[in-house]
């Protein structure tokens, strides 16, 4: 589900324009963006305590690395990014689905054939 921004959110990441955000987690904020051609993305920003280290820096920049060197059905193809921004970022191909979660807080707990199909999806994909 896309929240809105609110006045702290940024409205411009890199090339993209900022439409909502997607969650946060503990490294940061996920929002949904649209480059200039229209594409939407997920771009994952750095919380500025963890951006003003460098050892986090350096990590970051091999996740983006690492994260290029990946592709699959498994995978969101990395669009963009810059892990020397002020705000680090990582923008990925916006893939529109519900989240586990949300799945679960509406319909229940999964039947026991959906979870093996995920496990397997997820063991797949690792």
């Amino acid at each position: 589900m896309v929240e809105q921004l609110t006045q702290h959110d940024p409205r411009r990441i890199g090339p993209f324009e900022v439409l909502g955000r997607l969650g946060a987690g503990g490294m940061g904020l996920v929002y949904l963006a649209r480059s200039a051609s229209g594409r939407r993305v997920a771009i994952k920003t750095v919380r500025t305590e963890l951006a003003e280290d460098q050892l986090f820096r350096v990590r970051f920049t091999r996740e983006v690395e690492a994260a290029r060197a990946v592709s699959g059905f498994y995978t969101a193809a990395v669009v963009d990014a810059d892990p020397r921004a002020a705000v680090p970022w990582l923008a990925t191909a916006y893939v529109p689905a519900p989240s586990l979660e949300e799945i679960i807080t509406e319909c229940g707990p999964l039947p026991a054939q959906a979870v093996r199909w995920l496990a397997a999806g997820v063991a797949e994909a690792l």
